[in-house]
This record gives C-alpha cells, sequence and structure tokens, in this order.
C-alpha cells in the first residue's frame, strides 16, 4: 500500500506533467515546427490541488480540479484520494457534484461532476465546485466546496457545425411551425448527423413533423408502441459544407409554456477509435 507521501509525490509528478504539456504549445525542443506552421496544441488536461473535506471522525479527502481543453467541449472532473479515520488510503473514491467556472469573473460554463460544456476559449479560469467524496467501501462520505484556477491556453477550434431556427416565441393555446437548418462547415467528418428537439415533458407540449427524416422517439419495451410525444429525432446523412438540411416542425401548446431545446450530434473523422462524434447546442425556442 502506497504511504502518504508517496501519493504526494505521484500527484505532484502528474500535475507538473499536465502543466508542462498544456503551457508549451509546441513541440519538444530538438523537434521544431515548419517554417510558418501555426503551433499546434495537442487535446490535454490540466490538473491543480482544489481543497481538502474533512470529517468529524477523521476522514479526509484530498480533492483536485483538472479540466481538458484542446477539443470543442471543456471537460470537468474532481479526482480524489480518500483517508480513512488514522490517515490510512482509502480503497478508491467517487466523486460527484457540480462545478462552475468564471473567467474574469464572469460565468462561462458551468455543468456536473464530471461533465463538460462548450470550450470558452484560452484564458484563467477559476473553477469552483460542490463535491461528494466517497469512498468505494463506504468508510469516507464528505462532501463540501473545492476551488481551483487553472490556465488553458489552447485556442478555441472553429465550429464544425450549427444550427438556426426560423419561427417562435411559442405561445400557449396555438400551434407554431419551427424550421431548424443545419449547416456543416467543415471539409472534416462526413454528412450524417443525429438532430434532436426536446420539450418539456411535463407541459403537455406535442411536436410533429412530416419528416421521413424524423420520428417521435419509441419507448418502453417491445410490443410497445408507445411514443414520445414531446420530442422529435432526425437522422440525416447528407450534410455538406455549402449544402444545410432544413427540418420543419410543428409544436402544439395546451395552456403551458413549454421551451423547445435543440441538440446536434455529429461524426468527426478518428479511424476506428470509438468516440469519434462531436455534440453542438443548438438554439433555444421560448415561450412567451
Amino acid at each position: 500500500m502506497a504511504t502518504r507521501s508517496t501519493m504526494r509525490s505521484v500527484v505532484r509528478m502528474l500535475t507538473a506533467a499536465a502543466v508542462l504539456t498544456l503551457a508549451l504549445g509546441g513541440p519538444a525542443e530538438g523537434r521544431p515546427l515548419p517554417e510558418g506552421a501555426p503551433a499546434a496544441e495537442p487535446p490535454a488536461t490540466l490538473c491543480a490541488p482544489a481543497g481538502t473535506l474533512r470529517g468529524t471522525g477523521g476522514q479526509r479527502a484530498t480533492v483536485s480540479l483538472c479540466a481538458g481543453s484542446g477539443t470543442p467541449s471543456l471537460a470537468v472532473s474532481a479526482p480524489a484520494a480518500c483517508h480513512r479515520p488514522g490517515g490510512a488510503a482509502g480503497d478508491g473514491c467517487l466523486t460527484s457534484g457540480s462545478w462552475t467556472a468564471r473567467r474574469d469573473g464572469e460565468v462561462v460554463a458551468s455543468g456536473t461532476l464530471p461533465g463538460s460544456a462548450a470550450y470558452p476559449g484560452p484564458g484563467r479560469y477559476d473553477v469552483e465546485a460542490e463535491v461528494r467524496v466517497r469512498s468505494a467501501s463506504g468508510d469516507v462520505d464528505l462532501s463540501g466546496t473545492v476551488r481551483a484556477s487553472l490556465t488553458l491556453t489552447a485556442p478555441k477550434a472553429a465550429p464544425t457545425h450549427r444550427v438556426e431556427v426560423t419561427g417562435g416565441p411559442l405561445r400557449p393555446g396555438t400551434t407554431l411551425s419551427l424550421t431548424y437548418t443545419l449547416h456543416r462547415d467543415s471539409d472534416e467528418g462526413d454528412g450524417s448527423a443525429r438532430f434532436g428537439l426536446i420539450g418539456e415533458e411535463d407541459s403537455g407540449v406535442r411536436l410533429a413533423t412530416d419528416d421521413a427524416r424524423c420520428v417521435n422517439p419509441l419507448i418502453g419495451r417491445h410490443p410497445s408502441d408507445t411514443r414520445l410525444a414531446h420530442a422529435v429525432d432526425c437522422a440525416l446523412t447528407d450534410l455538406q459544407p455549402g449544402r444545410p438540411a432544413t427540418v420543419t416542425v410543428r409544436v402544439t401548446l395546451d395552456a403551458r409554456c413549454s421551451t423547445v431545446v435543440s441538440k446536434l450530434g455529429y461524426w468527426m473523422p478518428r479511424g476506428q477509435a470509438l468516440y469519434t462524434g462531436g455534440m453542438l447546442e443548438g438554439p433555444t425556442v421560448g415561450c412567451a
């Protein structure tokens, strides 16, 4: 079993390696980039100590906050080391909760732990998290607030896809048509995309479309034919730069308001690797 000093040394080495990887922003010494080539920064994760949670019985959890950059999303996690009463190392930690990232005092991203949001670009981020840390055996269970500052230098990637909508706002007691235009602005990837629209489940909102590429999602176990009336799922295969796709959906509201959010999932080329797609938050149509 590793001693506390050994664990601290490992954490320091891992953190230092992440800092160096993220800060260099270029090739290692002796491997210069070709003349005129931009300094590319590979995706990396940066971690920093964020605080120590302590229990009344001597339990302790040392928490770090980590953020990934160099990808379209800002992924935040909170790895922790658990210590039983008396200082013995725990048998692994489970961390959960929520996080908020501020840049220049302004909230630019937030989410659950672990989770991600759109990457706002380079800068110094003050990350605050409300965390719960539990050991796998259950003898450590602590909650509290932790904070860390992380400086990310990777440039914000140019968007590859975008979603636009015409129509709205929605009004109770009416049916309104919304037309979504889906663009692929990059030569990377292919024309496949998954487009989804979701209303508020308990509002009575109903979404319908005559587009053969779209359905109300099927739920339940076979032979159930129950479908979600408040959602529409579209499978697109023909998105090309300069050739956007359009989807028109009718939204019917009863006496209650509902917003309608949109999401676009798309493929990007990474050979046979898993998790090759991306996810884009589309516009939200409000209700007056």
